[in-house]
């Protein structure tokens, strides 16, 4: 006899079970960033130790730090802000080849479906930090830009660092996309760039004071 949960309508349960987990691990983290960058830079990257420190600034601002749990940039984004003594928070995902979570974490949440866990990293966070990294770092800056520019979330900070990294992709921005006429010269300050881990952190936090819940 075949197994009934099995059946492709259950996986609309399997789904809802992800939403609502997330929303009931999460719900008392407080105001937190999110920060995106590559699984497979290690401690050698020169940029390690800047994601390292935008952690453990955003923690001295009172945020906790949110990644997808992984080693890498993820890594020195989880390590900086347990340093700092903030949350660390890990949003893992499921992966055919495992992706095992690292080990500077205060709290893990596991997913299987990569469209529940974005939506988690979107509910959840104040701020997106995108530091370098490859195609999935691209998916959630891009999705940033998408659910901004069409009105479907409010607009937040974005932030790149790693400016040497991202000057090929914003410069194909501006010389390919805007001049063809695909974004508009304002979709291009939509996010800013900064390799200023205080900054970065300043800037988030004041906006967070003008424009967070208790603003």
């Amino acid at each position: 006899m075949t197994d009934f949960t099995n059946q492709e309508p259950w996986r609309v349960f399997r789904i809802m079970s992800e939403f609502v987990e997330g929303l009931d691990e999460l719900a008392k983290v407080g105001a937190s960033v999110s920060i995106f960058g590559s699984s497979k830079l290690s401690t050698e990257s020169k940029y390690y130790p800047m994601v390292q420190a935008v952690a453990r600034a955003l923690v001295h601002q009172g945020f906790s730090v949110l990644t997808g749990a992984g080693p890498g940039l993820m890594e020195a984004a989880n390590k900086g802000a347990m340093e700092a003594g903030g949350n660390s928070i890990g949003l893992n995902i499921d992966l055919p080849n495992e992706q095992k979570p690292n080990p500077y974490l205060t709290q893990t949440i596991s997913f299987r479906y990569f469209f529940v866990r974005k939506f988690h990293f979107v509910k959840h966070s104040t701020a997106f930090i995108i530091v370098p990294g490859g195609f999935g770092t691209m998916d959630e800056f891009f999705e940033a830009m998408t659910l901004i520019q069409t009105l479907r979330i409010e607009r937040f900070p974005v932030f790149l660092m790693g400016s040497d990294y991202w000057r090929g992709l914003v410069a194909w921005l501006r010389d390919t996309m805007l001049a063809h006429g695909a974004i508009q010269a304002s979709d291009l300050e939509l996010f800013k760039i900064s390799d200023d881990p205080e900054e970065v952190a300043l800037e988030i936090r004041r906006w967070y004071d003008e424009h967070g819940p208790s603003a």
